[in-house]
């Protein structure tokens, strides 16, 4: 039956073109990258959290959740990048100034790994509350700025701290 269709694409001066689903990685495994000086262990990608997705063209960011692993969250705003799909505000805002996106060691930043998940949003809007008033959040986000309670948030102790984990 191949040749048969191979030949009429032959006689008809098409040319067809196979593609190998034995790739090279698949038989090599993933490579595993091993960063001493980055902050972010690898436990920390692992977890649901909140998380900073870095652009470095603009110098903004995005601010994310998710209560599933925070590897696989990535993953998916990079397949709205390639499907060309704005799904997520950080898709959004590639596809329409045409940034460069990164491997995840050196785009995300875990901000704040979360165990218990009713505590993703808050966390997630002390953050896009902080990152907007830096002037350093992307126009895509959401940002609401109705919340007394971000205000005073700003003047405790926890609020500028980088990595930490959810009591």
């Amino acid at each position: 039956m191949i040749r048969r269709i191979t030949n009429l694409f032959r006689n008809n001066n098409i040319r067809i073109a196979y593609r190998s689903t034995n790739k090279i990685t698949q038989r090599l495994g993933q490579h595993k990258r091993h960063d001493n000086d980055n902050t972010t262990s690898n436990q920390d990608y692992n977890k649901s959290g909140i998380y900073q997705l870095k652009y470095n063209t603009c110098h903004k960011a995005y601010i994310g959740q998710t209560s599933r692993n925070i590897t696989h969250r990535y993953k998916e705003h990079i397949r709205y990048i390639k499907n060309n799909e704005p799904k997520s505000a950080y898709a959004e805002h590639i596809l329409q100034n045409r940034h460069e996106y990164g491997h995840v060691r050196d785009t995300m930043t875990v901000l704040r790994a979360v165990t218990r998940t009713h505590m993703l949003l808050p966390y997630e809007q002390l953050h896009i509350h902080k990152y907007h008033h830096k002037d350093i959040l992307i126009p895509e986000q959401q940002f609401f700025d109705n919340n007394p309670l971000l205000h005073l948030a700003k003047d405790t102790k926890g609020y500028d701290s980088p990595t930490t984990t959810d009591q």
